[in-house]
């Protein structure tokens, strides 16, 4: 009971007050097919020293993106992060800290948060940005809801460029919140398609870019056509590096950027935890999810930092919320904040214009091997590549040469039939002897 510390009767006391006859009821919402038939295949009971065990042996089977030649991208990229930046996040006052919910012994946090929103505003061409949400997907999805609230409006329109996750997580919330989404066929060059689809009824159109098969485009055509019929238009980044090169979000008209951050001071960590971007137009603020850290001066004069706005379901607001998140991310957001410090806007310019230098380096390499067609022609730091053969296959083949050749599009879209579509990313962490050896192993699979 030291873990479980409610008896079977205070159980029933907590089901009948919520009216549920048995805890199964809280789950009926859950689709039948996620639903396990019995329990996992683990054993029930495990010493420390032999969970341990079991969990070093799983980890030593995965393979760092670090290890050899790396060209995967597809929303989660490999960069370089400074030591400064580990060096300084693992600080305790930084690593330690949690919600700023009193401003007075919370001022590092607080100003931590308003630095890093002016750089989010900076980089995306934006009014304003909010304190960080949990990763750039959720923050598209929280974009389409704000949308929704704006035009009291509610339909999407999604493009076919958007990554397949983001649409999945848009698609997952919009659901529950009464929201009809559309999304267009998964296409390289995507964008020309999406005005003819946009209609008075069209709360906001999303787009991305550079999109998942990383072709870059500039989407003011797409901007004016969302707000002659009165909507909003989303622009989604996922590679925010690529804010180094190319025209902002607002500057091509967006009403509200998001973007996944964990390619500026946070390492691929397997999977997370990432920061979502997120900023808008300053008119449309106060319909912003999370939070936003504002700076101010105290009765004294002396410069402050207080939370501006707030509008989280924890808050005052509570059934008023705009959102129901629960975090900005902190320390992810200080890791991009401080890496920002440290490139600087000429330093974020020379590290995006290497990333694309690179790229053209791997597409020129990849379009001598037989068989292989390159399918975007206009790129920042990642292109698609079609094979004589499946995809996924190819990547296993390369994996076990020591190459780790890109993620198939097949894995982010099963059902789109595009099996032989390979995502390809070339960072500044790729050398010339990485891109040689793909090649070379490349040429051999196909063969």
């Amino acid at each position: 009971m030291r873990y479980l510390p409610l008896t079977p009767e205070d159980r029933r006391q907590m089901l009948g007050a919520i009216g549920a006859d048995s805890i199964d009821d809280l789950f009926v919402d859950v689709p039948a097919s996620a639903v396990l038939p019995g329990p996992v295949d683990l054993p029930r009971v495990a010493g420390e020293l032999e969970v341990e065990r079991e969990l070093t042996a799983l980890a030593a089977r995965n393979r760092s993106a670090g290890s050899g030649p790396f060209f995967c991208g597809a929303g989660a990229y490999r960069h370089h992060v400074p030591a400064t930046v580990d060096h300084i996040i693992q600080r305790s006052e930084y690593l330690t800290s949690y919600t700023p919910y009193q401003p007075e012994i919370a001022q590092g946090t607080l100003q931590v948060l308003f630095e890093f929103q002016t750089q989010v505003a900076a980089l995306t061409g934006m009014e304003v940005a909010n304190a960080s949400l949990y990763d750039g997907s959720t923050a598209a999805a929280e974009a389409v809801m704000m949308a929704s609230r704006v035009t009291r409006r509610s339909h999407a329109v999604m493009s076919g460029g958007v990554h397949p996750h983001y649409v999945r997580t848009i698609e997952t919330l919009a659901h529950v919140a009464g929201v009809t989404t559309e999304r267009l066929a998964p296409a390289v060059d995507a964008e020309d398609a999406v005005v003819a689809r946009i209609t008075p009824q069209t709360a906001c159109v999303v787009v991305q870019t550079p999109n998942v098969f990383g072709t870059a485009t500039d989407v003011s055509k797409i901007a004016q056509a969302a707000h002659a019929a009165g909507a909003l238009l989303i622009v989604v980044t996922t590679e925010a590096v690529s804010y180094g090169l190319l025209k902002s979000p607002g500057d091509m008209g967006a009403d509200i950027a998001v973007a996944e951050g964990q390619s500026i001071g946070n390492a691929l960590n397997f999977g997370g935890p990432y920061v979502g971007l997120f900023a808008c137009r300053e008119k449309l603020v106060r319909q912003a999810p999370g939070r936003l850290c504002g700076e101010t001066v105290d009765a004294d004069g002396r410069r402050g930092f207080v939370l501006t706005l707030s509008t989280r379901e924890q808050h005052i607001r509570r059934d008023k919320a705009t959102s129901n998140i629960c975090t900005n991310s902190g320390l992810c957001a200080l890791a991009f904040s401080i890496h920002m410090s440290l490139l600087g806007e000429q330093g974020l310019r020379r590290l995006a214009l290497l990333n694309h230098q690179q790229a053209l380096r791997t597409r020129d390499a990849l379009a001598t091997v037989p068989g292989v067609e390159i399918l975007t022609h206009r790129f920042f730091n990642e292109f698609a590549v079609r094979l004589p053969m499946p995809a996924a296959e190819a990547v296993e083949a390369l994996a076990g040469r020591g190459v780790l050749a890109g993620v198939p599009y097949s894995r982010l879209d099963p059902q789109a039939g595009l099996d032989d579509v390979l995502l390809v990313c070339a960072t500044e962490t790729v050398t010339d002897d990485d891109i040689n050896a793909f090649r070379l192993a490349l040429t051999e699979v196909l063969s």
